[in-house]
This record gives structure tokens, C-alpha cells and sequence, in this order.
């Protein structure tokens, strides 16, 4: 079954939802015990993320209450508050910046046409809110060593695949969590194709660092975490939109693929904190080929996701 037609089957009955909000009250609760962060700090953030929850896993197949622009705006808004006000993060600052990200992505296709320069335009403003860390000064943490930049994140990826899937509509771009069997087997064979090709550019540029230790325990958690949240954004943007689109927009896939896979390396100079990080962006831009090419055997964004996904956790377990 293509990708294109599984998005409207990812709709989960409330009964998971409900699973999903234990877990996340337990692990607050399980996380303040061991951090010693009072219950009254980790409460508030462990709501701020169940109220995500919903919206994150409904945005592939959006239904139509979640369509209207002023809904989907109000939902960008609910888990800042819902953690920002009794924790006492709450500023005019923050809530001024999170007002003009939340209106310029919801509103986006209800008041400007359907135009390949401005879906373009469309991705651009999702990079430069990413590279402008603004989710940083605008989801602020009372907890130390947690940003909450995250919630800003999630926000942002579930409200462009709405707008996207479910405002624009006639694209290619899927919001899918589970690959089918096929989309793995060939994310899997674009990873190993990959190589040979990064590996050689890790040392080239005198990145290879490896571990002395491999953190092999953390590689399953690694995986879903990047699968679900790091790869569905990246690959969700760059493959199922931009290269989508430049391909049509240029009349050529190889120039759409080359083009869309500099962008994708270029969106790692500020990678480590190393601003400008060169050598990381030729090694990314290598990467971001091979995910291209992986995009572009099925059509589809889920075989993209294994491939950076298996790629980012090799690079995140055996690399420093």
C-alpha cells in the first residue's frame, strides 16, 4: 500500500492517547524523583506535552475541525500555556514571538494561493524559525539541563504537515509513523548504499571521532526518538516537500535533488554549536543525497525516515 493512501488509517482510537498520557505523567513523576525537580515544576511540562500528544499523531490525517486555520492556531498555543503559566515562565515576549509563528503557519494556505514559490517560501520560513532558535527564548525551563525548545518543535511540524496535507492539499508530502515492510527494506538498502560515500567523508574532514565506549543501550531509544521526531520533521520538510517541489518547479530531478540536498547540509552549519560548521555540512549534504535517492525510489517520505534515522543513530552511537 503507497504512503499517500496509508495517511488517512493513522488516526488512533482515544483509548491510546489515554496510554500515552500515563506514561508521560508517570515518567514526569519517575524524572523528578531521580533529578530531584519538585513535582510542581514537572507536572506542568508532563501536561504541556500530553496536550501535544493529539495533535502531533492526528496531523497526518488531520480531521476537519483541526483544518480551520483558527483551531489549528489556538491548538500552537495550548501547551504554552498550559506549562507556562502555573510554572511562572510565562512572558509577553515569548507569547508576542509564539503569536506570529503560530498565525504565519496556520494561516499560511487559507490567505495566500497555491503556488510553488510560496510552498518554497513555506519551507524557508520553517528553516529560519528552526536555525533562529526562537522556540529557545520562547518555551523557557525552570528545570536545569532541560530545554523545552522541543514543545516549539512538535508544534511546528504537526501545524505545516495540517497545513500542508490538509489546507493545500495535492501533494506528495506524507506524515507517516510506521514504514511499510517495502519502505524499509529500501531505507534500509539506501543506509548501507550510504556508506561508503559518508563514512570516507567523516574522515576527510576530520570528523571521524569515535567512541571510545559506544553508548550501545541507548540505540533502540535513539532510533524511535529520531525516527518519530528528528526524521519525520527533516525528511517531512526537505524530501516530501522541497524536493517534491523544486523537482516539479525546475523540470528536473536530479537539479531538484542536488539543490534540496545543499539546503539540507547548509541547515547544519550551526550542528555542535560550531557556527559556521563546514565540514559538518559536506558530510550532511553527502547524507542528505542518499536520503533524497531513498525518497525517490518509493515516493515517499517513510522510506527517507529510515534512512536518516538509521544513519543519525549510527552517527549519535559510535560517534562523539
Amino acid at each position: 500500500m503507497a504512503a499517500e493512501d496509508r495517511v488517512v488509517e493513522q488516526g488512533l482510537p482515544w483509548r491510546a492517547f489515554g496510554i500515552g498520557w500515563a506514561l508521560m505523567i508517570i515518567a514526569a513523576g519517575v524524572y523528578a524523583q531521580l533529578k530531584h525537580i519538585p513535582l510542581l515544576l514537572a507536572l506542568p511540562v508532563a501536561l504541556a506535552f500530553a496536550a501535544e500528544l493529539p495533535f502531533y499523531v492526528m496531523a497526518g490525517a488531520p480531521p476537519a475541525w483541526l483544518r480551520r486555520p483558527t483551531i489549528l492556531f489556538a491548538t500552537c498555543l495550548a501547551p504554552y500555556l498550559l506549562y507556562s503559566i502555573p510554572s511562572g515562565l510565562f512572558t509577553l515576549a515569548g507569547f508576542g514571538m509564539l503569536l506570529v509563528v503560530a498565525a504565519l503557519l496556520s494561516f499560511w494556505y487559507q490567505i495566500l494561493p497555491k503556488k510553488t514559490w510560496l510552498d518554497v517560501l513555506y519551507v524557508v520560513l520553517l528553516a529560519a524559525v528552526l536555525l533562529s532558535k526562537v522556540f529557545d527564548h520562547i518555551y523557557l525551563s525552570a528545570i536545569p539541563k532541560t530545554p523545552l525548545g522541543i514543545l516549539g518543535h512538535l508544534m511546528m511540524i504537526r501545524t505545516a504537515a495540517v497545513a500542508v496535507i490538509g489546507m493545500r492539499g495535492g501533494t506528495r508530502a506524507q506524515y507517516v509513523f510506521v514504514p511499510a515492510v517495502s519502505e524499509w527494506i529500501a531505507g534500509g538498502k539506501w543506509f548501507l548504499l550510504m556508506l561508503p560515500a559518508v563514512l570516507p567523508a567523516l574522515w576527510a574532514t576530520g570528523l571521524w571521532l569515535p567512541r571510545a565506549h559506544p553508548n550501545y543501550w541507548t540505540m533502540i531509544p535513539q532510533f524511535l526518538g529520531i525516527l518519530w521526531v528528528v526524521a519525520l520533521s527533516e525528511e517531512f520538510f526537505f524530501r516530501g516537500m522541497l524536493q517534491n517541489w523544486l523537482e516539479a518547479g525546475m523540470g528536473n530531478r536530479i537539479a531538484g535533488l542536488l539543490v534540496t540536498s545543499g539546503l539540507f547540509g547548509s541547515a547544519h552549519l550551526w550542528f555542535h554549536g560550531a557556527f559556521p560548521n563546514w565540514r559538518f555540512v559536506i558530510v550532511a549534504t553527502i547524507f542528505g543525497v542518499f536520503c533524497g535517492l531513498a525518497w525517490r525510489e518509493k515516493r515517499s517520505v517513510p522510506t527517507s525516515m529510515v534512512t536518516h534515522a538509521l544513519g543519525a543513530t549510527l552517527y549519535r552511537v559510535f560517534f562523539q
